[in-house]
């Protein structure tokens, strides 16, 4: 049986449907990886599914992640960490739990015992009992996420984290995203995809306008827009943004974070 007609497939389709889009198969990020070679080389390591709109990644551990199976295992060849493919198999997983999450993405694990499996953790693909499983699983990572400007807030609130920042609960009940770092304080107005750009993103100069209530230089503020609402955001001059204090930030469809230059 090929990967195309495995569980893991499977499984990874079924967040596809609920997702409604399509998740980056066997997905390398720069910062996830093995353990060097005699060489000093190292790969990095795949996780089975990513899907960066929603900063979301997935991995479908089959029940040789969980408990020993000699086929799997391969208890008489050491890999390059020193131990059996096994036990390197655990220090892997171990190894993308703490670094996905540190890196401000979601990530879900769904094993067997999750759907409808055998005590061997053979799918029996119920596919309804089975989709509801999985949208329950995805839900619970993924609860904020029910419009495009969550979608924004989202992920940058996951890159201020990766940049060192601290997400906090905003002064004004009003404002999107607050964040301190390093004695400095960030304040962020977002908007999301619209059929009036131009006129969000204008009231989003002027939510940030009415919060800027701290003659503080450590305080500085945010525009945070998806793609299609750079532009209109860039209307404003940049003298006058420097002048308050305000940056634009872009967020692609891919939930990638990129300061605008002026």
């Amino acid at each position: 049986m090929g990967r195309q007609d495995s569980d893991e497939a499977y499984v990874l389709g079924l967040c596809d449907e609920v997702l409604a889009e399509r998740g980056k198969r066997q997905h390398r990020f720069d910062w996830l990886l093995g353990d060097p070679s005699q060489s000093g080389r190292q790969v990095k390591l795949p996780v089975d599914s990513y899907w960066p709109r929603y900063g979301l990644v997935v991995e479908y551990r089959e029940v040789q992640h969980d408990r020993p199976v000699a086929f799997f295992d391969k208890p008489d060849r050491l890999t390059i960490s020193g131990v059996h493919r096994g036990e390197q198999r655990v220090l892997y997983d171990e190894r993308r739990d703490i670094l996905i999450p540190r890196k401000g993405l979601d990530l879900v694990v769904i094993r067997p015992a999750d759907l409808a499996a055998d005590d061997r953790g053979r799918l029996y693909r119920n596919r309804e009992a089975d989709l509801t499983a999985v949208r329950g699983l995805l839900a619970a990572a993924r609860p904020r996420i029910t419009s495009d400007e969550d979608r924004v807030v989202d992920a940058f609130r996951r890159w201020l984290r990766s940049e060192g920042w601290t997400p906090i609960s905003p002064t004004d009940d009003h404002t999107d995203i607050e964040a301190v770092r390093d004695g400095n304080r960030l304040v962020g107005e977002a908007k999301g995809r619209t059929q009036e750009p131009g006129t969000d993103v204008d009231i989003a100069y002027g939510q940030l306008l009415r919060r800027m209530t701290a003659s503080s230089p450590d305080t500085r503020y945010a525009v945070v827009v998806p793609t299609p609402a750079v532009w209109h955001a860039q209307r404003v001059p940049a003298a006058v943004r420097r002048a308050l204090r305000i940056e634009v930030y872009e967020v692609t469809d891919q939930g990638e974070v990129q300061s605008v230059a002026d």
